[in-house]
Formats: C-alpha cells, structure tokens, sequence
C-alpha cells in the first residue's frame, strides 16, 4: 500500500493512494484519527486499511495537497556517512567520520511536505540536500535484535536531509545545521514494507534544476536498515511514526570543488525507485 497524508478544502486527511485517486480513509466512521494512530494499531490497521480502501469514498489525487505522510513524528533522526562514496568526497576537504553509527535529531518542527517549499535561512547561504532513504517504525520497541528489525517497520520514504553547512559544523551533534524550519519534506506516501522486500537495492537520484547531482543505490550502504534499528533500540525505545533517516551518496553541493550551494529558486527532485519523488522549491525564509 501506499500511505498518504493529505489536506482538501482546509480538512486533513489519510488514505490509501491507488492510481490517480486516493481512498479516504478518514471518512469512514471510527476510523484511526490519524496515520500516525493508524500505525500504532500495528498489522491489525494495516490489515484495516486494505480492507476499507476498497469501499472508501475516492478522490482524485490531483486534487490533494499530500502532507509528510507523519506530520508530528516524536522523533527524527538521521544517519550520517552511511554511504563510502560519500564519505570519499568528505575526506577531500578533510572531514573525516569516526567508526560506528553517527546518530544526529532533527527537531521535528523540521518536518515538510513532499512539495512544499523550503526555506533558504537568513542566517547562512551553505544550503545544501541530501537525497535519502526513508524508513517509518510501525511498532513501539525496545532491545530489538537485528534478525527481528524489519518486522518493527511500517513502511518506507523518501526524503531530502537538507543541511545548512556551517550551523551542522558548529558542533559535533548536528542537530541545529539539521534542523531548521522546513529542512526535512519527505513523503510522498509511506511504502508498506509488503511492498519493498529489500530496501537495501533501490536507485536513489537527485536532481537541481533538472540537473543530475546524486545517483546512487541503497546496496551501498554500510549500516543497513536491521543494524540501525538493533543500534537505536540498544539506547531508548522507538514508536510508531517515528522517523529514520539513512544516510546520502556522494554528490552533495557543499562538496563540490567550487561549491554549489542551493539558492533562492533552485528545485530539488529526490527520487528513490519503488517509492517515489518528492519535490520542493527553494525560497527566502519568510
């Protein structure tokens, strides 16, 4: 399935995306208030929400505007230099990763839509993407082993970890260049994990201005969804609707030779095979 978060005529709403139209679940009367509650529910409201997209009322998807499919995860986090080839063009400039998984929080006041604009801040120009893949927790765990970690899945995005450069480097945490306002649209819909058996093989590009700058694959990556999960879980319990994460290929714009940070009008396109594309455009901070 494909799980959407959605506003029509000032009502929020989810739903299940089929084609052109998606069904609505929130109409149907003692339906989960939310995705997020839809998710809490475990398989029993996936198992729900197949059932009832076949009799919900439709409505054409051209007619939405999608949401970032968890509006108000409680956490999201992100992995960093996951990927060897970005971890190279990292080491050119010197920036050079410790072993083992480097964790960062975005706040989740971060969170965008798939297609909503993003803001440039006022404060920096060093405003660059990372085209990543996505994974949303479906149940609440705590000490999950790795051979146990995908069952705790519900699903899979894309996402776009943007990053002002020289907030990120001002500590070792990351979290203010990883946080600003707007700087973490993902979406378009949840992939259920019924649906993508292996996320660890999928193509992953970005595009500015129509212009190839990442075009990677998920195999690449060193920690794989299992560890990641087995790591977090060691330390503090993960919720459904909680947001991964998982780290970019090489071809970021702050690691160009002259950079090439994004600026007011870019468009970023991040694109992951079997999910999806989300796309935002680059404005002034209001």
């Amino acid at each position: 399935m494909k799980l959407a978060s959605f506003s029509i005529d000032g009502r929020a709403g989810y739903g299940v995306v089929e084609g052109a139209a998606v069904a609505d679940l929130g109409a149907i009367a003692g339906a989960p208030r939310d995705l997020m509650a839809l998710l809490a529910l475990g398989q029993p409201g996936l198992d729900w929400a197949r059932t009832a997209a076949a009799s919900a009322p439709r409505l054409d998807l051209a007619a939405v505007q999608l949401l970032a499919p968890i509006p108000a995860p409680r956490k999201y986090l992100g992995l960093g230099g996951n990927y060897p080839s970005h971890l190279e063009e990292a080491r050119k400039v010197n920036l050079v990763r410790n072993p083992g998984q480097a964790w960062f929080n975005k706040q989740v006041s971060c969170v965008n839509g798939p297609y909503a604009p993003v803001h440039l801040p006022r404060v920096s120009h060093e405003f660059d993407y990372e085209g990543e893949l996505g994974v949303v927790i479906g149940r609440r765990c705590r000490h999950v082993r790795r051979e146990d970690a995908m069952d705790m899945v519900a699903g899979f995005v894309v996402a776009n970890d943007l990053s002002v450069r020289d907030w990120q480097m001002r500590s070792p945490t990351h979290t203010l260049g990883k946080s600003f306002d707007t700087h973490g649209p993902f979406g378009p819909w949840i992939v259920t994990r019924d649906e993508l058996p292996d996320p660890h093989a999928l193509r992953l590009r970005t595009w500015v201005n129509g212009e190839l700058r990442q075009d990677g694959n998920t195999r690449e990556m060193t920690y794989r969804v299992e560890d990641m999960i087995e790591e977090l879980t060691t330390a503090f319990t993960l919720e459904p609707g909680d947001v991964l994460t998982t780290g970019s290929p090489a071809g970021v714009g702050g690691l160009m030779d002259p950079p090439r940070y994004l600026q007011v009008g870019d468009v970023v396109r991040v694109e992951i095979e079997g999910i999806g594309a989300i796309e935002n455009r680059v404005i002034a901070e209001p």
